[in-house]
Order: C-alpha cells, then sequence, then structure tokens
C-alpha cells in the first residue's frame, strides 16, 4: 500500500477532532455526537484510532442502524491514504450474479451485453479504501476471490486472462455473527480470518443511553434546518420515555422517530410509535374471575424478562458462563443460580444434547429408515 507523502503526517492528523477531517470528505455529525459520553463508544474511539494508520483490514460488527458505514467513513478520513478514493459496496443490494462485475469489473465479450470493458468497485478503489457493507451476504464463490485479493492483493476481471494487481484497504462490516455462519457453511473460515485482523463492534443504543438526549437534540436541529421547521425541543416526559425504549433499530429507528417529530410537529408521534413497537413482557395470562395479586403479576412478569436477557446474552456469547456475567455485570455464581432458577439447561445438560445430536448424525441407516 502507498505511504503517506509525509513522515508525521498521521500524528499531525490525530491533533485534529474527527469531525474536522471527516466534515469535507462527507457529512457526518460531529464528533461528540458520533461517540458521546459512554465508556462503551470512547472504547470504540480509541480503538478506531490506533487501526486507522495501519493498513490492516478491519471487520466492524453490529446490529443494524449502529452507525458501521459511520465509523468504515471515519477510518478511511483519518488514514494516510484518506485522499484515495472510498468505494462502498452494498452486497444484499446487488444481485449475486451481478455483483462479481460490480465487484471485479469484465471485459469486452465477457458475456452477453459486455460491449466494452469496464473496471469494477475494487479497481475504483486503488489507494483508497473498499468498503464491503454486510459481508456475510457475499457469494461462497466471490469470497474466494475477496480472499486472493487480501492475501496477494491480486483479482481477476470477468473474462480477462491475466490478473490485475491493486492497493486498496479492505473495511468490511456485519450485523450478523459470522462465526454462525462459518457453522452454518455459508461463510468461508479462512476469508473470516483474514477479514478480521481487527474488530470493533459497535454497541446497540440501549447500550449507551446517556447519550440519547444529545442525538435527540442534534437530529432535531438538523432536520428543523433540512424542512425548514419549528420543531421545539422535546419535553422532559419525552425524553424519558426514550430513554426506557429497547430501540432495536438503534440510532437509524431514533433518527427516524425525530424526522417524522419534526415534521408533523406534536410529541404524540413519538410516544404513540413507541407504545405500538415496545415488547410485550406481559405474557402471562390474567384471570379476572377473582381479585388480581398486582405484586405476584409483577414478581412473574420480572422474572419471565429477566429468564428472556439472561438467555439472550447466553446465546451471545455461544454459552460462555464467565463471559455472559461479565456482560450483566454480575458474579458467576450468581449466573449460575439464576441459571437454575430459571430453568435453563446446564452446561452438561447441553453437552449431553449436542452428543446424542453428533450420535444420531454418524449414527448408519437402516434399510427400513431409509424406506
Amino acid at each position: 500500500m502507498n505511504t503517506p507523502q509525509k513522515e508525521g503526517d498521521f500524528t499531525l492528523m490525530t491533533t485534529l477532532s474527527v469531525s474536522a477531517l471527516a466534515q469535507s470528505f462527507n457529512e457526518v455529525p460531529p464528533d461528540n455526537i458520533i461517540f458521546g459520553h459512554t465508556e462503551v463508544m470512547q472504547s470504540v474511539r480509541a480503538r478506531m484510532g490506533k487501526v486507522a494508520a495501519a493498513n490492516v483490514p478491519v471487520l466492524i460488527t453490529g446490529e443494524s442502524g449502529t452507525g458501521k458505514d459511520i465509523i468504515a467513513r471515519l477510518i478511511h478520513s483519518l488514514s494516510p491514504w484518506k485522499v484515495g478514493p472510498y468505494v462502498k459496496v452494498n452486497c444484499p443490494a446487488i444481485p449475486g450474479t451481478l455483483l462479481e462485475s460490480e465487484l471485479f469489473g469484465y471485459e469486452k465479450g465477457a458475456f452477453t451485453g459486455a460491449v466494452g470493458s469496464k473496471p469494477g468497485r475494487v479497481e475504483l478503489a486503488h489507494r483508497g479504501t473498499l468498503f464491503l457493507d454486510e459481508i456475510s451476504e457475499l457469494d461462497p464463490s466471490l469470497q474466494s476471490k475477496l480472499l486472493q485479493l487480501l492475501q496477494d492483493g491480486q483479482f481477476c476481471r470477468i473474462g480477462a486472462q491475466e490478473d490485475k494487481k491493486v492497493e486498496v484497504r479492505v473495511v468490511c462490516a456485519t450485523n450478523r455473527q459470522l462465526e454462525a455462519e462459518i457453522e452454518a457453511g455459508t461463510f468461508r473460515q479462512d476469508l473470516y480470518y483474514r477479514i478480521n485482523v481487527v474488530n470493533i463492534r459497535m454497541p446497540g443504543l440501549r447500550e449507551r443511553r446517556a447519550d440519547i438526549e444529545d442525538l435527540c437534540n442534534y437530529f432535531l436541529d438538523y432536520y428543523n434546518r433540512k424542512f425548514n421547521c419549528r420543531a421545539r425541543p422535546l419535553s422532559h416526559e419525552v425524553l424519558e420515555v426514550l430513554q426506557k425504549y429497547h430501540w432495536p433499530g438503534n440510532i437509524r429507528e431514533l433518527e427516524n422517530l425525530i424526522k417524522r417529530y419534526v415534521i408533523l410537529g406534536h410529541e404524540e408521534v413519538i410516544t404513540n410509535d413507541l407504545v405500538a413497537h415496545e415488547p410485550d413482557f406481559l405474557s402471562s395470562e390474567i384471570s379476572f374471575d377473582g381479585p388480581i395479586s398486582l405484586k405476584k403479576m409483577t414478581r412473574q412478569c420480572v422474572r419471565e424478562l429477566e429468564r428472556k436477557v439472561i438467555l439472550k446474552v447466553l446465546q451471545q456469547h455461544h454459552w460462555n458462563r464467565k463471559q455472559a456475567a461479565r456482560t450483566l455485570g454480575i458474579s458467576y455464581r450468581a449466573l449460575l443460580y439464576k441459571i437454575r432458577d430459571a430453568g435453563l439447561p446446564s452446561n452438561r445438560a447441553l453437552r449431553l444434547r449436542q452428543a446424542e445430536k453428533n450420535a444420531m448424525a454418524t449414527a448408519p441407516t437402516s434399510g427400513a429408515a431409509a424406506d
């Protein structure tokens, strides 16, 4: 990869704010809005600053709407190769039959309709950054070509006889668990290790609730100016509702909510929308035949919600109980007690269940069963 013109260029860049570098590159929020005040986002900022100068692949993970695209852009704008092109490829948006030609280009006569040669986006990103959004959607055949690009910096246009060499920094993003995709056989393990040299995990909005008010004020000001509106600042009551919401769509959902509020002009747009999408934790049946014990019903609902949270965290960490305990902020012993109390399977039960599955998969099929 090409190196900076002057030694110390990157040192100079790191003394500037993220927004100062990125504003001219593309319209992005200021750095205090992107990274907020929470410890988890300050960790993202520190890791991003360290990796920007190094020409290594970066994998950005996180739920939809957490800002993975912005982080990819900032990595490019903070790098010594910021003067080069930034080329984004939204993998699921391009049909699989067309994605290969879009990525790697083609030669004249390579297929019907190829009346001329066309460079692909890999070639267009030469001496810059190639951002592959939702990399998990890439077909296995294209995964092998991407692996070649990462290994030796070479690729081949469709219909070409010789490989081309490019210098490109690859940044990938996904909202899926690629480890699970590898187990399912839909994603190459060797490619995963190539793109995951440095991992940046974007936290969900519910992990950075302290930033919600600042995000609301930023979006409110932005869309008031964009739509020439005068929507008032949100009331304290509505901000409390926003703080308690679970945000499945993360920052993108919050942005769209504020956009609707600015256009329609009344806070009921926000409260009604959030109530409609709030999950129903009260799944227990209520009998109105006699007196209702509010204390008992509340206890049941809290226990059911706690069970769902613990189960989801355990699944996220592939049933590693020590990691789950750290994520939940409780002791390992407390988690073991809660697992038993919630009736969740123990590690021993999981191992026995997996052993049974493996035995069934490897057992010879009898003639009667085959029939």
